[in-house]
């Protein structure tokens, strides 16, 4: 009988390290990703027999919240809640405020460095003090990597900056204001994601970088976080023979406890990445991935593709002494650590909160004017003349930048342009046989063209967007005498691009932000005598995991 109450103890304090991924939405029909979100029962389950940590995804700000209190009712004892939040609550959950990515901050440091770190501290209260009120207590934020590849399809304007200065500057501000709202931050993607060229959602990336390179560059803004003590850091899907020949980061010992524990001196939390990306899903049963991670000197799991199994490598391997006990006792009481500083967060009284609103409302339009830019004269309405709004965005299922109201689909309507959207899956715009002229104008119809790109990286789109020919286009559309103005949101490498192809005459405009509120701020400067509202974001932000 003793034997098997501890058999029973040593689960529920290993199944305490694991971290599973479900839907901020009450009901499992309204999961929107089932792969991943585990049902409610299956849910239930693991939290009651002690699985520890919950990173949610989807529905309301108020939903989370109630969706927060039921896991934690669920649950037998203080539970993790995190969440990717790298631009704002409002980017992965309606009615919270949706900020711009963090490299939009990145621009504005070059010129106004003082304003940009006051700003990205605001930023970090914001987002950890939204975080609390809706029943989470673990900001999955900043991230640290140093995107200095431009054609980097998964890190890209989620970053602070493209020089390991400003991001350093930029994080910690971050890091201090989202720690000023007694919420646990986390500086990913350790050593540094920002140098890829692969999506590790679907494949290994491969850094070959020498040491004294990353001591430079990648290690540089980590080193600075934990000096100003970040409380977890979470790990990379990489491959980086120069510390590690056999094994990726997030499995490998002389990465997450020689160089991390041993060499920069951290004691906090040690969270893997997703272990079912394809990084490390295509190459490790769901067991062994668990137990080669914490053998390596992670504390947590995050989304074992089977918990279960996660569970049971890792008791297997305490069991047989392949990893010590005290191994196990340093993961519990850093964890214990985490949640003991978080514990006594204070809740706001209404009128408090009102005023935290209108100051979140004001930050959020504030980094929209100060990161908006404009070139070339104004758009006139075309009066009865048609001409065409092509916009071209990642997908137009749950799509929150573009619902039915949105002003990049209302504000040129009533300018006199139709609109005609593009996407990946959508019938193709293209010639393929013609490299100069690729547009296929025959399939736009007539008419001058405003050309909206909705263009930043994104997981699991293989950097898709950086393929499409978006630059021969403007030139075939300027040499037809028919682009009538262009905006870009999302990507500064596509807009630096793209604008230096434009003649003089051309409007253009660019935003980093994608969300409505951008389309509406770029928009009603853009097109003369419009004076379209803003519309209010119509869904949860999109992703999946970092």
């Amino acid at each position: 009988m003793s034997r098997t109450l501890d058999a029973q103890a040593l689960r529920r304090r290993v199944a305490s390290l694991l971290v599973v991924r479900a839907s901020g939405h009450a009901g499992d029909r309204q999961r929107r990703y089932p792969r991943w979100e585990l049902a409610n029962a299956e849910l239930k389950r693991l939290l009651e027999s002690g699985v520890g940590g919950v990173i949610l995804l989807g529905g309301s700000s108020v939903e989370l919240r109630q969706r927060c209190l039921q896991l934690q009712n669920w649950a037998k004892g203080p539970l993790l809640l995190c969440a990717d939040v790298e631009e704002g609550v409002g980017q992965r959950f309606e009615g919270a405020t949706w900020l711009v990515p963090p490299m939009a901050l990145a621009r504005l440091h070059a010129n106004d460095p003082e304003r940009a770190e006051a700003l990205a501290e605001q930023f970090g209260r914001c987002t950890g003090r939204q975080a609390r009120h809706c029943g989470l207590n673990w900001v999955l934020a900043p991230i640290v990597d140093v995107n200095n590849n431009p054609a980097n399809p998964v890190i890209n304007v989620r970053a602070w900056g493209d020089d390991p200065d400003t991001v350093t500057r930029l994080t910690l501000a971050f890091q201090k204001g989202v720690e000023q709202e007694n919420v646990l931050a986390c500086a990913k993607h350790f050593p540094g994601h920002g140098d890829t060229a692969e999506d590790s959602h679907l494949q290994l990336p491969v850094i070959p970088h020498t040491r004294e390179r990353l001591e430079q560059l990648e290690l540089a803004p980590f080193r600075a976080s934990i000096a100003a003590g970040i409380d977890s850091v979470m790990t990379a899907h990489l491959q980086i023979p120069s510390l590690d020949p056999d094994r990726p980061a997030t499995l490998s010992k002389a990465v997450l406890n020689d160089l991390l524990r041993d060499q920069l001196g951290f004691q906090g939390l040690v969270v893997t990445d997703a272990l079912v990306m394809e990084a490390i899903r295509a190459h490790h049963s769901a067991g062994d991935a668990a137990l080669l991670a914490f053998e390596a000197g992670a504390d947590l799991i995050l989304m074992p593709e089977d918990a279960d199994a996660a569970i049971t490598a890792i008791c297997d391997g305490l069991r047989s002494g392949r990893i010590p006990r005290e191994r196990l006792d340093a993961s519990v009481e850093r964890r214990q650590r985490a949640l003991a500083k978080v514990a006594e967060a204070s809740e706001c009284e209404t009128g408090a909160l009102e005023l935290e609103r209108q100051d979140e409302r004001a930050l959020s339009e504030a980094l929209l004017q100060l990161t908006c830019e404009r070139q070339g004269p104004q758009l006139h309405p075309l009066g009865a003349a048609q001409g065409i709004n092509l916009i071209r965005i990642d997908g137009v299922l749950a799509c929150p930048q573009l619902p039915a109201t949105a002003p990049g689909l209302k504000q040129p309507e009533q300018a006199g342009f139709r609109a005609l959207i593009t996407h990946p899956g959508a019938l193709s715009i293209w010639e393929t046989n013609h490299p100069d002229a690729p547009l296929a104008l025959d399939r736009l119809g007539a008419g001058p063209v405003l050309l909206q790109l909705f263009l930043r990286g994104n997981p699991f789109r293989a950097g898709r967007e950086q393929q499409e020919p978006w630059e021969a286009a403007l030139g075939q559309l300027q040499a037809a005498e028919r682009l009538a103005g262009l905006v870009v949101y999302g990507s500064p490498y596509a807009w630096e691009s793209l604008r230096a192809r434009l003649a003089p005459s051309i409007p253009a405009a660019y935003s980093p932000g994608q969300m409505p509120e951008a389309q509406a701020l770029v928009l009603s400067g853009l097109i003369s005598n419009q004076g379209a509202e803003a519309a209010e974001p119509d869904g949860p932000g999109e992703g999946f995991t970092d």
